[in-house]
């Protein structure tokens, strides 16, 4: 989508966190919606994708949300509120997360071509290594 103002919508990711290890939560996915309805389908088609695949407890949590806590994620980001969904499959903790955000008019993550102004930056020399 093509932005030539700042624009208002919500900044979705996902993170995967091993609850046996200590090196903290990782990012997987991101996503840029334009609307509560964008953002909360983001969530709602990974968990129908996943929960298959998911044991007993970590798919009851995931249709929880899909019956139960899908209408209140929505209101909430309706009201401009943050929101996170996770569930729980063995050891790994899975959560996306949304956020309001104001989108600025910068280079556009989906765009092949960089910027005109990345153009003015001129590549460093680099040296040889002397081994």
């Amino acid at each position: 989508m093509l932005m030539d103002t700042p624009r208002w919508g919500y900044w979705c990711e996902c993170w995967t966190e091993d609850l046996t290890d200590e090196t903290g939560p990782a990012l997987r996915a991101s996503f840029d919606a334009y609307s509560a309805v964008q953002a909360d389908r983001w969530i709602a088609v990974a968990l129908r994708t996943l929960s298959p695949a998911l044991d007993a407890d970590a798919s009851q949590e995931a249709w929880t949300w899909l019956y139960d806590g899908r209408v209140a994620t929505r209101k909430a980001l309706m009201r401009a509120e943050p929101c996170e969904v996770s569930v729980t499959q063995a050891a790994t903790r899975i959560t996306w997360t949304i956020r309001p955000v104001l989108f600025l008019p910068l280079a556009h993550r989906q765009d092949g071509e960089l910027p005109a102004c990345a153009y003015d930056f001129k590549p460093h020399a680099t040296v040889s290594d002397p081994s």
